[in-house]
């Protein structure tokens, strides 16, 4: 069983950083691809960003493109999404997901392994 926890939410102004961290542990795959989602009040959850195992592959969603950065430091088993020019609506809970697949998906489905999220607010 593979553990994800995520850290590094909190409350921030609008066009403030946050920079988000997702360790893993027990059971780990050599290959994994490393994503976050989001999900704001009465959204459905929605895919931001993701990275491969070898950091050659990566994919934002439109709305965060230019302003939210993922990497991963695979020797700390973490991923990192460094977010600035944060918007009020970049308000929700992010979660990180793990797949032991090679390239990066952006629906739910395609990722097993889930956090149990950590609360961004950002207020105007």
């Amino acid at each position: 069983q593979v553990q994800l926890v995520e850290s590094g939410g909190g409350l921030v102004q609008a066009g403030g950083s946050l920079r988000l961290s997702c360790t893993t542990s027990g059971r780990t795959f050599t290959r994994t691809t490393m994503a976050w989602f989001r999900q704001g009040p009465g959204k459905e959850r929605e895919f931001v960003a993701g990275i491969n195992w070898f950091s050659d592959a990566t994919d934002y969603a439109d709305s965060v493109k230019g302003r939210f950065t993922v990497s991963r430091d695979n020797a700390k088993n973490t991923v990192y999404l460094q977010m600035n020019s944060l918007k009020p609506e970049d308000t929700a809970v992010y979660y990180c997901a793990a797949a032991g697949t090679l390239g990066v998906g952006v629906t739910t489905g395609q990722y097993p392994y889930w956090g149990r999220g950590t609360q961004v607010t950002v207020s105007s």
